[in-house]
């Protein structure tokens, strides 16, 4: 496999410079610079090593390029019509194996599982007996846990994926077979436990604690009870999980919510309590693609660092804005602008910003002096993006204890899923079911990357209704007059293809199977 065969030997090569490390969290060496003969020789050194994998390098690519264009252009939230005809083909169902986002998400997932196997290996091979059991496993379950990141993130998108543990093999045997979609999910389930029973209940801010582990644990068994059963009757057993650690998470862990939906996506509260996993950006970046550069989404470079490389802002569709209730301003708001929307906190010394079409909000964040960052760029954001939210915990174990029901009124289903509604400001629900729930999922995570998830998850067990969704889609942008308070659908940015079940397992990608013809033959068990 060619592009994960030149990760293996990137990530091998290596030295590592200890002098100017500092204990800051974001102060770390980039993975590329840790040579493993002669590494992880202290607990510190396992710490330095684990925090690079948070951020840099090893997600830049997936971050920049990958994750809101397949979380949400592919799922009909957001357009970009503007930057290539790659993005034209997410809104519009026309992905062949060739287009450069698709290529592009997969390699930088198998950068991240690059980067996490041989630190993984590195502790294993070269931890000293002088540094305790708990601190060397405590180091391993962090690369785990971020390496079952990565692989939920490829078996949401491809289903059969090789599973890779070990890079150093494919330096001499580079070619490699597909496993099967549920032992890639069951692969990503038992990181995920060692990581439970290995992370601490507490760390410094930004690092993963068992609580992450259990949360995205009862997101990965919500997503595994559906898979394989079409006929709309989830596994009752993996259900039972989710609620189970969904449970222990939201009555054992103390995190509560934080009280504002719109503080969230302040960087005043990066790693807040309600995050679980965020990848960690500093304003000190040296190269393309080793740091958060969403900025590049920004509307105006008026209220951009360095008042630059605003290169065009995402539009939400017309069907994400029907998605929002009038009383459901405050999540609107925070998460896509309208036109004559005014942002105080944007350029803040300027007078602010008003919207004068609409656009993307989340990640927009304002320049280095509303963000107190002298050194911050247009492509070295501080924003610390959540991928993992304790109200994502909530609505995930509303929805597990709705299970195989059309409905419930549980009254621990209600209790979590309106906290979620109420710190948003709208009026609680009295009943659950599929849709109330979905629609929920999506204006609370919109330009999170989640929704496509969301659809694929609902595709495993229920495809009728899921390609129902994208069919009945209103994919197009639309024009918002600020004085009528009136949307306007406009024309859709080009013909849109039919939506089919396969329409949810994305194609892999030509260079890839190219370079290994072995991805074009059938699964194969990863488990004897």
């Amino acid at each position: 496999m060619k592009s994960i065969y030149k990760i293996t030997i990137l990530t091998l090569l290596g030295v590592l410079v200890l002098s100017g490390c500092q204990d800051d969290f974001l102060d770390r060496p980039s993975q590329s610079e840790i040579n493993t003969e002669n590494f992880y020789q202290t607990k510190k050194e396992i710490r330095l090593a684990t925090a690079g994998l948070y951020g840099g390098k090893v997600w830049g690519q997936w971050h920049n390029q990958a994750y809101l264009p397949l979380g949400d252009l592919l799922s009909g939230n957001l357009f970009l019509q503007y930057q290539g005809a790659d993005l034209v083909q997410l809104n519009t169902f026309t992905l062949s194996g060739s287009n450069a986002r698709l290529t592009t998400g997969w390699t930088a997932l198998y950068i991240i599982v690059a980067h996490c196997n041989s630190t993984i290996n590195g502790i294993n091979k070269n931890t000293p007996e002088t540094v305790s059991a708990a601190d060397k496993n405590a180091g391993i379950a962090e690369a785990r846990f971020i390496r079952a990141m990565a692989y939920y993130h490829l078996a949401m998108l491809w289903g059969e994926v090789p599973i890779i543990e070990d890079n150093t093999k494919l330096i001499q045997s580079p070619l490699v077979n597909k496993n099967r979609t549920a032992d890639v999910y069951r692969f990503i389930a038992e990181d995920l436990t060692f990581a439970a029973e290995n992370l601490p209940a507490t760390d410094e801010k930004g690092r993963v604690t068992s609580w992450s582990a259990k949360g995205m644990l009862s997101k990965v068994y919500l997503t595994m009870a559906g898979l394989g059963q079409l006929g709309g009757t989830r596994d009752q057993d993996y259900l039972d999980k989710a609620k189970l650690y969904a449970k222990d998470v939201i009555e054992n862990s103390g995190l509560v919510l934080l009280p504002s939906y719109y503080d969230l996506f302040k960087t005043q509260y990066n790693d807040n309590p309600e995050s679980l996993f965020a990848l960690q950006w500093s304003s000190i970046s040296s190269g393309w693609n080793e740091g958060n550069q969403l900025l590049t989404y920004s509307p105006s470079n008026e209220i951009n660092p360095q008042k630059s490389s605003a290169w065009g802002s995402p539009a939400p569709s017309y069907d994400l804005y029907l998605a929002y209730t009038k009383q459901d301003s405050i999540r609107r708001k925070a998460s896509i602008m309208l036109t004559g929307d005014h942002y105080a906190e944007l350029n803040a010394a300027g007078g602010g910003y008003t919207a004068t079409a609409p656009g993307m909000k989340k990640h927009i964040i304002g320049n280095e002096a509303d963000n107190n960052a002298p050194a911050m760029t247009p492509l070295s954001s501080i924003e610390h993006n959540s991928l993992l939210r304790l109200a994502d915990v909530y609505l995930i174990y509303a929805e597990a204890i709705l299970g195989n029901n059309a409905s419930t009124s549980d009254a621990d289903a209600l209790l979590y899923f309106n906290k979620v509604r109420a710190r948003a400001g709208v009026d609680p629900v009295t009943v659950l079911n599929t849709d109330v729930i979905l629609n929920e999922r999506r204006v609370e995570f919109a330009c999170e990357g989640q929704y496509w998830y969301d659809l694929v998850r609902l595709s495993y067990y229920n495809p009728v209704k899921a390609v129902n969704i994208l069919s009945n889609q209103q994919r197009v942008p639309f024009d918002y007059n600020a004085d009528t308070e009136v949307a306007t659908p406009t024309d859709p940015i080009g013909p849109i293809s039919p939506a089919t079940f396969t329409t949810f397992t994305l194609q892999l990608p030509t260079s890839e199977v190219i370079a290994n013809p072995k991805l074009n033959e059938p699964s194969v068990p990863y488990y004897e």
